[in-house]
Order: structure tokens, then C-alpha cells, then sequence
């Protein structure tokens, strides 16, 4: 099975890695794909450039095996909807089962996504959740997709709901940029080496 992890990473951060880190794990994946988006739908365009934040995902992830960048959505440009991430992925890995991790916050706002039921038509969606952060009521849709055993994302290859409580860090990416605009520390939130990336090409110094 194979893990896919999208955001902006703007910057990478903790909240992130060690989610990846966690759902690898307790899934048994064969690895964990994270991948930039080029411009999200529902965001402004990233602070960050391309070749910014791509450089500090591999600063991030660097000698942790099992995590792989995957750069299609860049390479693809223009908006970055996962259905077409996700419909490229299945014709690349036909017989692997793919599962995409969402947050609560995202899963809240899925029927708002691109083509959203198609996404279940490519692989399974697995919500992580934490204490704190609620999930709306399911429609009749969402609830014929749920299940609670989780061997039955790896004895399909698509069309699974699964919610599954992790270790998430209330750590935010727009906040670690307002630190680095304020010059306060962020230190402890994020990769020491990523922390110096951003301070030797004075990234986020004005938001």
C-alpha cells in the first residue's frame, strides 16, 4: 500500500512529518508519497517558491526511509486538483492499493473538492483525527463508504472511508511563517536544517 501525503509544505513542519511518520506505520505502507502542490484550489498562491519548498522536503526527509517526493503536481502546473493526481498515481500503480491521508479540518470540507466522489473511484481516503477537532455528520454517501476494519484498505484497492485517531501536532505553517516575519524562534516546530534554509535565503522575511 502506498500513502499519499498533499500540501503546499510552506514550509514543512513537524505537524507533517510526523503524521507521515505514524500513518506509515500503522498501515504497514510500503511508502509515503508526499507531494507538493503547485497552486492549491482553495488557497492563495504559496509564499514560497517551487524550488523553495521542494528543496526544504528534502532537507526535511532526508535519510528517512520510506518517504518519497513526488513532484507531479509541480511538473503538471496550473491548479492542483488530487483527482488528477490520484487518476495518474492508479495508471502508474494498478495493483497497489493507494490510501490518501486528509486532516479533520480537510475531510469537513471534501464535498467542496474537484470531482470529490471520484476520488474513492481511485483510491481509499483515510482521515486522520485528533482530540479537539470534530467531524461533521456523514452523508449517505460517505457512510456506504465507511469502515472500521482497517484490513479491508489493503484487501481493496479503492473505495474505503477510514478514520484513524494519530499524534497530530496543532503545529501551523502560517503561523512558523509569522515567526520567521516577526524574527521569533521557531525552533522545535520544524527540521533545524529547514529552519536554516529558510533564514540563509531570507524566506518569509516579509508576509
Amino acid at each position: 500500500m502506498i500513502g499519499i501525503f498533499g500540501g503546499t509544505f510552506d514550509p514543512i513542519h513537524y505537524g507533517h512529518l510526523r503524521s507521515a511518520l505514524e500513518v506509515k506505520h500503522i498501515f504497514g505502507l510500503t511508502e509515503v508519497r508526499l507531494i507538493p502542490s503547485y497552486q492549491p484550489p482553495h488557497r492563495d498562491k504559496p509564499h514560497g517558491s517551487v524550488g523553495n519548498r521542494l528543496h526544504m522536503l528534502r532537507l526535511a526527509i532526508e535519510g528517512q526511509n520510506g518517504f518519497k517526493i513526488d513532484t507531479r503536481e509541480i511538473d503538471r502546473q496550473g491548479v492542483s486538483f488530487m483527482v488528477d493526481t490520484l487518476a495518474s498515481l492508479r495508471q502508474e500503480f494498478p495493483s497497489q492499493s493507494l490510501l490518501l491521508f486528509i486532516g479533520g479540518d480537510a475531510f469537513n470540507k471534501l464535498t467542496t473538492w474537484h470531482q470529490w466522489q471520484r476520488l474513492f473511484d481511485l483510491s481509499h481516503v483515510v482521515v486522520m483525527t485528533r482530540p479537539g477537532s470534530p467531524i461533521g455528520q456523514l452523508d449517505d454517501y460517505l457512510v456506504a463508504k465507511q469502515v472500521s476494519d482497517r484490513q479491508e484498505l489493503s484487501q481493496n484497492l479503492v473505495g474505503k472511508l477510514y478514520f484513524q485517531p494519530i499524534t497530530q501536532l496543532a503545529i501551523s505553517a502560517t503561523a512558523i511563517r509569522t515567526m520567521f516575519a516577526e524574527q521569533f524562534s521557531p525552533r522545535f516546530l520544524l527540521p533545524d536544517a529547514v529552519i536554516a534554509y529558510i533564514r540563509q535565503h531570507k524566506l518569509y522575511e516579509t508576509l
